[in-house]
């Protein structure tokens, strides 16, 4: 059966609303917890970007729902080292209900150092790797590692959890997500689209948990929705790949000016109707996503958190 969670945004809220929400959504019954990890947002309306393992220490102090990064980017900004031991550090804080997703990264957020950007396949090559070098500290020995893109030497993670932490891979076409199911625990998507589940089933990833993420905007009314959600999150309406390559939150503000109202209208469900909310979550259930995650866009909170708990859960869990 499909579990739904909620996805708490990095790029949109400070950490102390992010912790404020995470215990709402364990009171509104979610039962789990996706978070974004991001060094920019996406657009300066957004607003925000704090780090996310501070956030992530701090939601394991307020809440017991598991929680998962979606997703890190152990390449380029941060060596894979330094996320192998935030990570153990976080499955320790969370008695082991931690899950680090991880992904080939944006140029948004990784550029930041003035390191090149490389194209896809080199990417995801470094991902490959990066992995390996997580899983070998997180096995708690002496790792020396001396491979095409990482150097780790007399490396040892002293604080290290009981289990070791389960690593979800992010994919959002088939290339990723055979990937993902040659190297990842799970799967990370944001897409209703079953071809990528089973391209990551296919893979090797057989019946490993897949991960999905979305996004809706309850409010008053459906106009009301579409124009937080137009103001807020137009990047999510962006073809192609534009999403990995343009480097700053300016960039992305200017090729959304091409985003109308309707493709956003298209994208998420916007204002109160509980059928439209049930229908997108419903969406990744069929796809074949064993978890669902889904991020409330506008300021709503109140009214969102009432709504899921009283109608769209419950609807989500009768189906």
């Amino acid at each position: 059966m499909t579990s739904y969670g909620y996805f708490l945004s990095c790029e949109q809220y400070g950490p102390h609303e992010l912790v404020d929400q995470a215990r709402r959504a364990e009171a509104a019954g979610f039962e789990r917890l996706w978070i974004s990890d991001h060094f920019h947002p996406w657009l300066d309306e957004q607003g925000q970007s704090p780090f996310v393992w501070s956030v992530v220490g701090a939601l394991s102090q307020v809440t017991t729902l598991p929680i998962s990064t979606a997703v890190t980017c152990p390449t380029i900004r941060v060596h894979p080292a330094i996320v192998a031991q935030a990570a153990a550090t976080a499955a320790v804080q969370t008695e082991g209900r931690f899950v680090l997703g991880v992904g080939s990264g944006e140029a948004l957020n990784e550029h930041v150092l003035g390191d090149r950007w490389p194209p896809v396949a080199e990417r995801l090559e470094m991902l490959t790797e990066a992995v390996e070098v997580i899983r070998a500290l997180h096995g708690g020995g002496v790792v020396n590692h001396r491979g095409r893109h990482y150097r780790v030497e007399d490396a040892r993670l002293y604080t290290v959890p009981e289990q070791p932490v389960p690593i979800y891979v992010s994919g959002f076409g088939p290339q990723a997500a055979t990937l993902a199911g040659q190297i990842g625990d799970g799967y990370c998507g944001v897409s209703p689209d079953a071809s990528l589940v089973q391209t990551f089933r296919d893979a090797g990833g057989g019946a490993a948990p897949a991960q999905a993420g979305t996004k809706v905007c309850w409010a008053g009314s459906v106009d009301e929705g579409i124009d937080i959600a137009h103001r807020l999150w137009p990047n999510d309406a962006l073809p192609g790949q534009l999403a990995q390559t343009l480097p700053r939150p300016q960039d992305f503000a200017d090729a959304t000016g091409l985003v109308d109202r309707d493709a956003i209208a298209a994208t998420f469900s916007c204002g109160p109707d509980v059928d439209a909310h049930v229908g997108q979550l419903a969406s990744y259930a069929d796809a074949g996503y064993d978890e669902v995650y889904v991020q409330q866009i506008g300021p709503d909170h109140d009214d969102f958190f009432a709504a899921y708990r009283n109608e769209v859960l419950p609807a989500l869990r009768a189906r």
